[in-house]
């Protein structure tokens, strides 16, 4: 880019060093004069430091300054270092020979910290500046040529070459000038050259002025205006023209800094001295320094400061009293020592708002720079995070650090960080000073949903609406925002008889699991399915949980009755010979009923019983038999209407008629059995159901008493008191109650083994029917049913005891 042209002249130059430092990957050194325009360039730091152009902006690169004020800036766009703002070097270091600029160059991906330091050159800007625009020095005539007569300072802003240089002045014929150079300070001082003649000229009018080295030079000027005076002819003198002392800093007001000396060779008013500071260009001394008049003690009068002023340069005179007066001048260099008073600052510039809890370890998070104004050991400072985290600081160099990642971070664990940094200065007493950064954690998707269980068993009625909510499934995320939302389908399945979406549906943000149809317990009575919780991270973590649903019997079928007889409608007989005995069998009913457990559990009822009630029916087995001997009495024909009744809630019937007509003789008995026709079919399924019912019975008592003997002869007293002994329960009716293994079996028969049927009735599902379960001794579920018959009917209840 163009630039403008400057009077002032800038060298540039580069040194490239590296350093031994882990966090820093070079120092760059460049040279600008002061007082350019903004704008003007310093060096292409792109080029210098082989880094593209067209990375700089991407790579966020930027220039980090330790001050509010910020001279320089780089043009992301070419890569060139610019000044941003004036520079003005006098304001920046003073006097001081050396004067810099030292700021840091960051880029990211991956972090890496360049030094830059610039070096600033003085330009001759500053003219030479008088203290006194106008001076007045008394001489009395009687002085011998040679004196010499102490001038007001003159004071230039710039350095070296561009400070004072030479003095002249309008050409006279007393005076002539000699230079004096104090370190890097020059002053000048007038030489009697020839014996001054008050009457001939009282007052001599010089003009001086004083150049710099500067190219173009610049100068200023003082009128110097000197009294001839008569007489007293002997000035005072000073044990030494320059002092030298060393105080501490913050010392009380009234400590003694340092005793003047000066005698007069004359006597009289003419040798009695007075001593003062010269009040002109010394307006901070006066501030902070006063002399006694008579004794010459140089005393403290304000604070002394370290930090404000290293040292100060007095200036004292002592005058006598003669007619006119004479006076001497001297220089006294006061030391100040340092003591440590000032506690370090800390300045933290953030590079990231947020870090990553997945943030590698080294991430750079944010650039801290500690200053101590104390010199020496009180200006050392050690810089320590105080708290315990996953962070530490890394030093760059000097009293500058990195704050990085040491540890892997947990957003789920510490989503923020209060990070005290302590610097502590070397001082003694040592001073420190704290800081708090807060360090905020963004979350990373590295967390999925998680399901309270792996399993969830779901318990159904069957003839449940449709759009009934069966189950509400829950997953929780540890992430947050879009990490942690969570929604929820179903996965395919191709275990199900029925599709999977013609049942049920789940709603993806709430996972309610919904029916979609009616369950029949009788067509489906169980089916299981995955359902998948997703979050909406990126990428998405999932997780699965199996839900298995049971379909519970609801008691929607009525029994039925098995052929050779007929539903209530028809008259069925049956004959029996007058002399049968009490307990002769008339008939056996048999019914079924679709349903499950206790819903399919039969008992059979006489409903209307007429006549002498010459019948009796058993509840369980459903045989009708005689009560009694006939009589004379009793009718010829009986009509018995059997009831058959499940044990559902509520209880569902059916009934059949029967007409038990009686008949002299034997072998006038036709019952029905007789003639139902033989199927031609070899093995019925109502076989089939009893010779599998039958087996399963044998197995059952055959497992039961081996599992009875092994546990009476290896369990001890106090295994059986902890989980209850086997029990084996004889009921007023005959049947018997086993409790042992882990189902419930309920198996009835009559002592009739030619006409009675085995009837076992297992439990499909845990019990789920508060009126059918009850808990024994806290570790027991025990589901029974008695079957009310007055027969000799044997039951066998065998109860699965909770282990």
């Amino acid at each position: 880019m163009s630039l403008p042209r400057s009077r002032r002249s800038f060298v540039i130059y580069l040194v490239v060093a590296l350093l031994d430092w882990d966090a820093v990957s070079g120092q760059l050194s460049y040279s600008v004069s002061e007082e350019v325009n903004p704008g003007t360039s310093v060096g292409n730091i792109a080029k210098d430091l082989n880094l593209h152009v067209h990375d700089l902006e991407s790579r966020m690169f930027q220039i980090v300054t330790g001050s509010k004020r910020k001279y320089f800036e780089v043009n992301l766009k070419t890569g060139v270092l610019y000044v941003n703002e004036r520079i003005d070097r006098e304001e920046l270091c003073a006097k001081a020979a050396k004067c810099s600029v030292s700021v840091e160059a960051v880029i990211n991906d991956p972090l890496k910290l360049y030094r830059l330091e610039i070096h600033i050159l003085d330009v001759n800007d500053n003219a030479p500046l008088f203290n006194e625009k106008s001076q007045s020095i008394n001489i009395a005539e009687n002085t011998s040529p040679g004196m010499k007569f102490a001038l007001s300072e003159v004071v230039d802003a710039d350095i070296g070459k561009n400070t004072v240089n030479t003095f002249k002045m309008t050409p006279n014929e007393y005076f002539t000038l000699a230079p004096v150079r104090a370190g890097d300070s020059m002053s000048a001082e007038l030489v009697l050259q020839k014996a001054l003649d008050r009457e001939k000229q009282s007052v001599i009018h010089i003009t001086l002025t004083a150049i710099d080295g500067g190219i173009p030079p610049k100068s200023g000027t003082s009128q110097v205006i000197i009294h001839v005076l008569d007489i007293n002819d002997n000035p005072p003198i000073f044990s030494s023209p320059l002092y030298k002392t060393r105080i501490f800093e913050n010392v009380p007001i009234g400590t003694t800094v340092i005793r003047l000396n000066a005698s007069d060779a004359d006597e009289g008013a003419n040798s009695e001295i007075v001593y003062s500071l010269r009040d002109k260009g010394q307006d901070n001394i006066l501030n902070v320094f006063q002399i006694d008049p008579k004794t010459g003690i140089i005393t403290v009068k304000g604070s002394v400061d370290f930090e404000g002023n290293a040292a100060f340069e007095i200036r004292a005179e002592a005058m006598d009293k003669g007619q006119p007066p004479m006076a001497a001048h001297c220089k006294v260099l006061v030391e100040v020592i340092d003591l440590n008073d000032n506690a370090p600052e800390i300045t933290v510039t953030s590079l990231l708002k947020t870090v990553k809890e997945d943030a590698d370890v080294g991430t750079a998070i944010a650039l801290v720079s500690v200053l101590d104004r104390d010199g020496g050991e009180n200006g050392e400072v050690r810089c320590e995070i105080r708290n315990k985290s996953p962070f530490k600081l890394e030093t760059n160099y000097k009293n500058y650090y990195s704050l990085v990642v040491h540890e892997a971070l947990d957003r789920e664990r510490v989503s923020q960080y209060n990070l005290t940094i302590t610097a502590t200065d070397e001082g003694i007493p040592p001073f420190s000073s704290s800081s708090v950064i807060t360090v905020h954690v963004s979350d990373v998707n590295d967390n999925s949903p998680r399901f309270s269980e792996t399993v969830i068993n779901v318990y159904v009625k069957e003839n449940s609406p449709i759009g009934t909510t069966i189950k509400t499934v829950s997953a929780v995320d540890a992430d947050v925002t879009e990490n942690g939302q969570v929604s929820y389908t179903f996965l395919d399945s191709n275990s199900n008889s029925v599709p999977l979406s013609r049942m049920i549906n789940i709603n993806s943000d709430t996972g309610d699991i919904i029916s979609l149809q009616s369950f029949n317990y009788e067509e489906l009575k169980t089916f299981q399915f995955k359902v998948q919780a997703t979050d909406s991270g990126v990428p998405p973590l999932s997780s699965n949980v199996t839900v298995n649903v049971f379909i519970l019997d609801e008691n929607d079928n009525s029994p039925g009755i098995l052929a050779p007889y007929s539903d209530h409608g028809s008259v069925n007989s049956e004959n029996i010979p007058y002399s049968a005995e009490a307990g002769y069998f008339v008939a056996k009913i048999r019914a079924v009923d679709a349903d499950s457990g206790y819903n399919a559990l039969l008992s059979y009822h006489i409903s209307e019983p007429k006549g002498n009630n010459l019948f009796r029916i058993g509840t369980s087995t459903g045989e009708i038999r005689t009560k009694r001997r006939m009589s004379d009495n009793d009718l010829k024909t009986h009509p018995v209407v059997v009831l058959v009744s499940d044990n559902g809630e509520p209880s569902l019937s059916a009934t059949v008629s029967i007409d038990v007509v009686v008949v002299e003789s034997t072998g006038d008995i036709q019952t029905q059995f007789r003639h139902v026709p033989i199927k031609e079919e070899n093995f019925s399924d109502l076989n089939l159901y009893l010779l599998i019912s039958i087996v399963s019975v044998s197995v059952i008592f055959l497992l039961s008493f081996i599992s009875l003997i092994a546990v009476k002869c290896h369990r001890t007293d106090s295994s059986f008191s902890r989980y209850s002994a086997p029990m084996i329960t004889t009921h007023p009716d005959g049947s018997w109650s086993y409790s042992k293994s882990t189902q419930q079996y309920d198996v009835c028969f009559s002592s009739d083994t030619l006409k009675s049927d085995v009837v076992v009735f297992p439990a499909s599902f845990p019990p789920v029917d508060a009126e059918l379960i009850s808990i024994n001794e806290g570790d027991t579920f025990n589901r029974t049913q008695t079957l009310p018959n007055k027969d000799k009917v044997r039951t066998i209840r065998i109860t699965n005891r909770l282990m």
